[in-house]
């Protein structure tokens, strides 16, 4: 897939910190394992997210492998500013992965903040915000080897149970030369507790550089609402885009033109069965019933689902 792209590369890469200057909320699509692939980005792009950012790829396996590289990362001309998110421990493996990348790409983010168990015990994800000096050295290896001015260097973070830890943690990735930061507002151990807004504000006050707030953003007034309490730059959503993909267009609820953009989308891209039918399954939750809900969810092939959404939807 790299190859398709490389010819038309040079006109369409972006400097993402354009928008942070733009003096607009920025709205981003968050890294989401399985989801927010090409076409899913495609389609949060139709519905006004200004950034998008790759599912989390391990950056020793994509510098490693090329069969990682075809089927970790697919990208398009129309698919940018995207930034590229790698799960590393290695300053030299990072800067590997960001060179393979940065043609192609508008920046790459470190993970910092996954706090699933196989992620940490690899050295990956949420144990990095332990270890900031490991952190700025990644962060300043890539700045050093990465010759394009424009292209970023951010980081994604959970906070600590001390908020003194976490804001050492971001002015030591400032000082190495980081773009932007977006700040998980919970902490490793925390999974559904409220999201603490009041320490990203903290943060944000802290810092020179942009911070995007992220955590439990479900609708364009959430948004909205969260830049007030924490001032951040920017704001990254998740599981709220998943349930409605035109959630930064204004919509309350996932349109069904939405529905038949995924659709023609999904089908133009090759997504295999599964990710089109989950995408589905959450775009259509708050709009079927539960009878509906058992009828679709067990649907089987592409077909029965295009069968099931022209019978009931007209699409």
């Amino acid at each position: 897939m790299i190859d398709d792209i490389r010819e038309t590369k040079e006109c369409q890469l972006k400097d993402p910190m354009d928008l942070f200057h733009s003096g607009q909320v920025v709205k981003i699509c968050a890294p989401m394992v399985r989801y927010s692939k090409l076409a899913f980005r495609t389609l949060v792009r139709k519905y006004s997210c200004d950034l998008c950012y790759t599912p989390m790829i391990v950056a020793a396996d994509f510098v490693r492998s090329a069969k990682a590289r075809d089927s970790e990362f697919t990208t398009n001309k129309g698919d940018h500013p995207l930034i590229v998110q790698f799960a590393a421990k290695e300053a030299q493996v990072l800067c590997d992965a960001a060179r393979i990348i940065c043609p192609f790409a508008d920046g790459i983010d470190l993970n910092c903040g996954c706090p699933q168990r196989w992620a940490m015990s690899e050295g990956y994800g949420a144990c990095l915000i332990n270890k900031p000096e490991l952190v700025k050295d990644m962060v300043k290896h890539v700045r050093r080897q990465i010759d394009n001015p424009k292209f970023s260097v951010s980081i994604k973070i959970r906070i600590h149970e001390d908020l003194k830890r976490t804001v050492d943690l971001c002015q030591k990735a400032e000082a190495a030369g980081v773009s932007w930061i977006t700040v998980h507002g919970r902490s490793i151990e925390e999974r559904h507790q409220p999201v603490h807004y009041d320490a990203i504000k903290i943060i944000k006050q802290s810092m020179s550089i942009p911070i995007v707030a992220n955590g439990d953003i479900k609708s364009l007034k959430d948004a909205e609402n969260v830049h007030h309490l924490t001032e951040a730059d920017g704001v990254m959503v998740a599981r709220g885009l998943l349930a409605n993909p035109a959630m930064f267009a204004g919509y309350e609820e996932t349109p069904f033109q939405c529905i038949q953009d995924w659709v023609d989308i999904a089908l133009e891209h090759g997504t295999p069965f599964t990710c089109f039918h989950h995408h589905l399954m959450y775009m259509m939750e708050r709009i079927t019933s539960k009878q509906e809900k058992k009828v679709f969810n067990v649907l089987s092939s592409t077909s029965a689902v295009l069968d099931y959404l022209n019978d009931h939807y007209g699409l």
